[in-house]
């Protein structure tokens, strides 16, 4: 059959308010960008003579700004899961204009199939290519791509010209059965191919073809600094010695890592290390820290759910297709970030905390225990299930103001059961078999930030009797302190015994 050409705007015209859209992509990268661009400005037209247009929306993780942030500011949206990382959605969810719920990235796809979510009425995909039978062959991301695609009644398709049709190869689209008949999922090492390269639809479900020439809105990465530099060697250090003891094969084991500058830097730095031998990696979001590892030889394959990367990271890859289509594989995040599979390959898991406290819980989601910065993403679908799970953060932020390290956590998302190795710009904390009051005597001796020593030390003295020695008076101080003076530091502990 021939499909239907449509404008963004007619696409647009077609959704109607409470429906539910599920996108591709996965971060910035893959996302659609022309249709929602449309249907903000449309929202936004209905809105000022009085009428209601707000959707709820599916994505992979992030998107770019021409999802979240458009539809944000246009108040079109009803409810976002499962992962965010747009100033204007936040402000929406942190004000209650949007629902949001967090989840875990690993679980979406299984949720909306066993019908525990309201299911897409659309699927609004960027491809790079369509066949007449039905063969979407995606962009730069996988996401929940295979799952909104077969759930939803209609396809909008946003066949974006600025990804090359030769992509179609870099995509392993494998979908898990439903219980009670999901087998496992046979991956065995990282470049393991175990499905097709395309999303297979019945085409009389897609709708209309929307043209586009757009660059992915991948924004720049913030660069690493001394303190992030430093928390890289530690991670890097660390690896080397645990290598050198025996509890790290020689061969090394695959990694999984988050992004930003912190995993950048940490990248980096494990590929600078001579002790460590060239790796593989599984994880989700391949961002420009990998291609540089490969061009140098120290990655020897990715798999991952999503080419985050750069302009020029991308651009390089898209002028040697053939040459990395032998070293990356794009995955359904349910693939990339499946518990079974990561506790099968051995991971190494390094992601960031945005706070921990003394005892070895993380939080990594809500700033001061009730404003949501992101989302939980894919950290809990690695860190329980990982062969060894560091967290990484630096110790302070806002020139001392705040202590990422707290005697409680305001918000917890990984438990003390989960979180092995701690590790800031200050040290090694090493948690695998200690007590709670020796897990915090190993936190406060190399992680806490000098200024905040004795503050902790103090607190561990007014902590009540018991196996894990808190204060529940005093647990939070830190965040009260913060949110009367603006700053962490306390002068004593007189007003919390």
């Amino acid at each position: 059959m021939s499909y239907k050409k449509i404008t963004a705007e007619e696409a647009a015209c077609l959704i109607k308010d409470n429906d539910v859209i599920g996108f591709s992509g996965f971060t910035a990268a893959g996302c659609p960008k022309a249709v929602t661009q449309a249907l903000a400005v449309r929202a936004e037209a209905e809105h000022a003579k009085g009428n209601p247009l707000k959707i709820g929306i599916y994505t992979g993780a992030s998107t770019g700004d021409s999802i979240d942030g458009a539809l944000a500011r246009a108040h079109a949206i009803k409810f976002r899961s499962p992962y965010q990382s747009n100033k204007d959605l936040r402000t929406e969810l942190n004000s209650h204009g949007a629902h949001y719920f967090d989840l875990h990235l690993s679980e979406l796809q299984q949720y909306l199939r066993y019908g525990f979510l309201p299911k897409p009425n659309w699927a609004i995909l960027e491809a790079c290519d369509i066949t007449e039978d039905g063969k979407i062959y995606l962009t730069s991301a996988v996401g929940i791509s295979p799952t909104v695609a077969h759930l939803a009644d209609h396809i909008i398709i946003e066949l974006n010209q600025y990804h090359p049709k030769e992509l179609a190869g870099m995509h392993d689209i494998y979908e898990v059965a439903d219980p009670p008949v999901r087998r496992e999922i046979p991956v065995y090492k990282p470049s393991d191919r175990i499905g097709v390269p395309y999303i297979q639809v019945n085409p009389e479900k897609i709708v209309g073809i929307v043209d586009t020439n757009l660059p992915n809105e991948v924004g720049a990465f913030t660069p690493s600094d001394e303190v992030t530099n430093q928390i890289g060697l530690n991670v890097a250090e660390f690896l080397s010695k645990e290598m050198k003891a025996g509890r790290i094969p020689a061969s090394f084991l695959p990694v999984q890592s988050g992004v930003g500058n912190v995993a950048n830097a940490v990248l980096g730095a494990m590929g600078a290390n001579e002790d460590i031998p060239p790796f593989e990696v599984y994880t989700e979001v391949i961002q420009d820290s990998v291609v540089q590892l490969m061009k140098e030889g120290n990655v020897k394959f990715a798999s991952g759910c999503s080419l985050t990367l750069s302009t020029p990271a991308l651009e390089e890859i898209y002028q040697n297709l053939s040459k990395y289509k032998e070293k990356l594989l794009l995955r359904p995040q349910e693939i990339s970030n499946s518990p079974e599979v990561a506790r099968r390959l051995g991971l190494i898991s390094i992601n960031t905390a945005l706070e921990a406290d003394i005892f070895g819980n993380i939080n990594s989601t809500h700033v001061i225990g009730t404003k949501m910065m992101n989302g939980i993403g894919g950290s809990g679908d690695f860190c329980r299930n990982a062969y060894l799970s560091i967290f990484t953060t630096p110790s302070t932020a806002k020139d001392g103001k705040i202590s990422a390290i707290v005697p409680m956590v305001s918000h917890v998302d990984h438990s003390e059961h989960s979180v092995k190795i701690l590790i800031t710009e200050h040290g090694i904390a090493d948690l695998r078999g200690k007590s709670p009051i020796q897990r915090a005597e190993e936190i406060i001796n190399n992680c806490v930030d000098p200024q905040y020593q004795d503050l902790f030390r103090q607190y561990l003295n007014l902590g009540q009797k018991g196996h894990t020695p808190q204060n529940m008076a005093a647990a939070l101080a830190f965040h009260d302190t913060f949110n009367k003076k603006g700053d962490m530091r306390l002068t004593n502990w007189e007003d919390y015994k």
